[in-house]
């Protein structure tokens, strides 16, 4: 049997985009998912294992079966309101499942791995743009999650020979521009997202979480990202691992940021529906503004971003969750 390439959370919302942009590359591909908040039909492409990275019988027989070489670990629980009533459950599952995995990748001699990070392992940086280089600092469990299991990767590369990107995502939006897959989750709480519901009518009204914040108009400001050219990031760095490349980190962001009243008047444009979008108070550990300088991954891996604009991030979004509404 060919090498494969694992996916840990590959029938989830970014995972499967992955999965099936490996595919069009012409790459092998088994995800591995426990189907908690993934869905079987989201997985177009290639074997699928259900289970949980933390059952080690389970990923070394995968591993071993599909001759795993290179490892995107996508799987984690990420809400930060949840991280914050529930610490331990992302210490849980976000880290200490990480370290499983990564301890059985280097039992069974996988070489490469890139890891689904966050940019909230920034915490709330006094910045207008942050680099790699900005301090890791989380103000919540989930980012701090994060951040620990970073740390692990770059202390296992450097007393093994197995060699990692860690990519820093902002916020991801958007589904594939063919409405073959999108986010699907139930109850999910990525603002695109609640937005483009509300507008179809899903839900009754959208909250806006903190109306007073150090920002233009006083609500949250992020630098959101299209799933597809997010998706497009793991292919390159999978590429330059193989290609030799060393261990690195890239933000994963346009460079731009929108407040939650300028992403609730873009739904609205495309829906051509007007939002009942009521004040509420702020979330803990929400940061008032996170917005990438994503330089790096453009030099260093030739990322060039296809749907850098809000409205198209939005459209996409939109012909996803009516798509959603249809099904029986």
């Amino acid at each position: 049997m060919d090498s494969h390439i694992l996916v840990t959370g590959g029938a989830g919302y970014i995972g499967s985009h992955v999965v099936r942009q490996l595919h069009e590359c012409g790459r092998r591909t088994v995800a591995l998912d426990t189907l908690e908040t993934g869905f079987r039909e989201a997985v177009l492409h290639g074997e699928l294992a259900v289970g949980d990275i933390a059952d080690r019988d389970l990923v070394r027989n995968v591993l071993r079966r599909f001759r795993v070489k290179s490892v995107v670990h996508l799987a984690a629980h990420t809400s930060v309101a949840e991280s914050v009533a529930d610490p331990l459950r992302y210490y849980r599952n976000n880290t200490g499942a990480s370290r499983a995995l990564i301890e059985c990748c280097v039992a069974e001699g996988v070489e490469r791995f890139i890891f689904s990070s966050s940019a909230a392992v920034y915490g709330a940086p006094d910045v207008d743009r942050v680099t790699e280089r900005t301090p890791a600092d989380p103000v919540n469990p989930y980012g701090a999650s994060k951040s620990m299991t970073e740390r692990m990767l770059r202390d296992v590369s450097a007393a093994t020979g197995m060699r990692h990107t860690i990519l820093r995502y902002f916020n991801v939006a958007g589904a594939d521009p063919r409405g073959r897959i999108g986010q699907s989750t139930k109850n999910a709480t990525l603002l695109v997202k609640v937005a483009c519901e509300t507008a179809l009518g899903r839900r009754g009204h959208m909250p806006i979480h903190g109306t007073d914040y150090p920002t233009a108009d006083g609500t949250c400001v992020r630098d959101y990202i299209h799933v597809e050219d997010l998706a497009d990031a793991h292919i390159l760095a999978l590429r330059s691992l193989e290609e030799g490349a060393d261990s690195d980190t890239f933000n994963c962001g346009y460079g731009r940021g929108y407040s939650v009243r300028e992403v609730i008047a873009a739904v609205e444009r495309a829906a051509g529906v007007a939002i009942d979008a009521r004040e509420a108070p702020r979330r803990p550990g929400d940061p008032p503004r996170l917005v990438a300088d994503a330089s790096r991954i453009r030099e260093a891996l030739g990322w060039m971003p296809r749907f850098d604009d809000l409205d198209q991030i939005v459209r996409t979004s939109l012909v996803w969750e009516r798509k959603l509404v249809e099904r029986p």
